[in-house]
């Protein structure tokens, strides 16, 4: 699916991430290759984020999963949502994510992850996040 396709409420549940991120981009496209899961997966900057109440500064922070019923989780939860939607084995290391205290362990991380990621494989200068 290409990541600058526009995204309606009828194509949720999705993941938006940050198609200007190499190493965003990497991530994500190695996991959801996964044969026979359908993942609706977006670049944010293709999205009318104005539709699901989602800021630019929110989406160019974090990773979002947008449920069905238009809820945002964003960060280390977004991968948990995700995980749940992949199914199968995928759903230990969801259910991992979403509890004390793996679920502390994972916010930081990610939080690590998101600040540094133009310095991760596969990252580039459009991947680093403004500074505040």
């Amino acid at each position: 699916m290409s990541p600058r396709r526009a995204c309606s409420r009828a194509l949720l549940p999705a993941l938006f991430y940050d198609g200007d991120c190499a190493f965003c981009s990497r991530v994500i496209s190695g996991l959801v290759r996964a044969p026979r899961r359908q993942v609706n997966v977006y670049a944010w900057q293709g999205v009318d984020l104005g539709k699901f109440d989602i800021g630019e500064q929110r989406a160019a922070r974090e990773m979002l999963w947008v449920h069905g019923d238009g809820r945002v989780t964003g960060g280390s939860m977004a991968f948990a949502d995700l995980f749940d939607r992949l199914g199968g084995p995928w759903r230990v290391p969801a259910l991992l994510l979403r509890i004390p205290p793996t679920s502390w362990l994972a916010a930081g991380v990610y939080r690590v992850i998101a600040r540094n990621r133009h310095r991760m494989p596969g990252g580039t200068a459009a991947c680093a996040l403004p500074r505040r």
